[in-house]
């Protein structure tokens, strides 16, 4: 693991000076309530004075093991020296002056690095923008100008974003798309490969599910389709890893049919699974690939990377955006792609994952109200269900995630069912503060096995 550089001033330990929020955060947040939109939900209502590796300070002096980095978006650290040089130095020269008018040369740089980076063996191009769900509806447009189709395909558990293309793209109906519709149209679902809830069965997951897909392709016409658009591991959708076989079956299918593939990277993609794109733990590469979140630690910078002959098709001047590749932004970006060169960031991506199976991956035999324990590198999930009949606990994820706030660990839940922790630590996080918040976690999943009612016919854990 990464070691504390001379930089990181902020000691890397988990430290409760009050009650998690405390009083300074509690006050705060009673301003917030009174001026922010009550549209915007949180997770914890503690208000940050400084982050910086695997710790959050907040204003009342508690410091708090960083197990979501921003929605995985840290993953470098929320001050990485770095990214900080970078910024500040470009800080002094211009904050902006918009790509479309007048160019700069980090915007290529970046360009040029995803072009050799992402996952395929073929001549490609990239364009930059600000968001993930940018990404999203850029990667559609893209297609559709390329192919002159108009039918998009997704997958159950899908999360693609916010926007309102994007949200018909999502699958989860509250919060993401509950009271705005009327949606897209144009958008079809399709069947995912769910080791744990397969949304149809058969001995063969893989090609069952790949069967599906097929068939609702043949249902609307194949022909019709631009792109499908997938997440190697879905994200929002409860960090589920889909079935061996599942993505390089749709590989086979998008070519059979000229389908765009579209691989949405934008939360597993730079280094959080292990290897730069999750896509390459499956042996396949998208036609386009999406990046986001990671890609500039922490400032708003997206990117579509695709095949030349795509990402050529649409006519001058249909992409772009105001704050389009942002010239702070592309620094950070390119003090990231600097973190990479020596292996460190997925070696310890790497690292995490086996820690945390070390410590969690055994509650699955030993207590029964976790389902699942998976995911890859540095994003993991523990899915809570009565293990005999797999129905979701979701009060059994607050509860756990309340318990490991109150405690000074941080930590998120997903899932379609609300019933899924997940880890999203940085990758620069020590190896020490990691096992503790570990430690903070299992404590509290034993803590819930112990009062929570047992489910018929399974045995209570001993």
């Amino acid at each position: 693991m990464t070691e504390m550089t001379e930089t990181t001033t902020l000691p890397q330990s988990r430290h409760l000076a009050t009650t998690v929020p405390g009083p300074r955060s509690q006050q705060l947040h009673a301003e917030r309530l009174a001026q922010v939109s009550d549209g915007f939900g949180m997770v914890l209502p503690v208000f940050v004075d400084r982050a910086d590796g695997g710790i959050i300070q907040d204003v009342d002096g508690n410091r708090l093991i960083d197990f979501a980095s921003g929605i995985a978006v840290t993953s470098a650290g929320a001050a990485n020296p770095r990214v900080r040089q970078r910024v500040a130095a470009q800080l002094e020269r211009f904050t902006h002056t918009c790509f479309m008018v007048t160019e700069y040369e980090s915007f290529t740089q970046v360009c040029r690095w995803l072009n050799e980076h992402t996952p395929g063996d073929f001549d490609k191009r990239t364009a930059l923008f600000s968001t993930g769900a940018e990404a999203v509806e850029n990667a559609v447009k893209i297609a559709r100008s390329a192919t002159g189709r108009p039918n998009m395909l997704v997958f159950d558990e899908a999360y693609h974003g916010r926007s309102l293309l994007t949200m018909a793209m999502t699958a989860k109906e509250n919060p993401y798309r509950l009271n705005f519709g009327p949606l897209p149209e144009e958008i079809v679902r399709a069947a995912s490969a769910n080791p744990l809830r397969p949304a149809v069965a058969g001995d063969d997951l893989a090609a069952t599910a790949l069967a599906s897909v097929e068939a609702t392709l043949a249902e609307r016409g194949a022909e019709t389709f631009a792109a499908m658009v997938i997440e190697p591991i879905q994200g929002e959708g409860g960090f589920i890893v889909p079935a061996p076989g599942f993505l390089a079956g749709l590989r086979r299918i998008a070519d059979q049919y000229g389908i765009v593939l579209v691989i949405d990277e934008i939360q597993a993609g730079m280094g959080r699974t292990g290897m730069l794109y999750a896509s390459e733990h499956e042996g396949i590469a998208g036609d386009i690939t999406l990046s986001a979140k990671a890609l500039a630690d922490g400032l708003p910078l997206s990117a579509v990377t695709g095949r030349a002959e795509l990402m050529n098709a649409v006519h001058t001047g249909g992409l772009g955006g105001t704050y389009a590749g942002n010239p702070l932004a592309c620094e950070a970006a390119l003090a990231v792609f600097e973190e990479f060169e020596d292996g460190s960031l997925l070696a310890n991506a790497r690292t995490i994952e086996a820690v945390a199976r070390d410590t969690l991956e055994a509650l699955v035999t030993e207590t029964a109200i976790v389902a699942q324990f998976r995911g890859r590198g540095a994003m993991l999930a523990l899915e809570f269900a009565d293990t005999g009949t797999l129905e979701p606990r979701p009060d059994l994820a607050r509860t756990i995630s309340a318990a490991c706030h109150s405690r000074g660990v941080l930590t998120l839940t997903c899932g379609t069912h609300g019933n899924v922790i997940r880890l999203l630590p940085p990758l620069v996080i020590e190896e020490e503060l990691l096992r503790d918040g570990l430690e903070v976690l299992r404590g509290a999943v034993l803590e819930a096995q112990a009062t929570a009612r047992t489910p018929v016919g399974v045995a209570a854990a001993p």
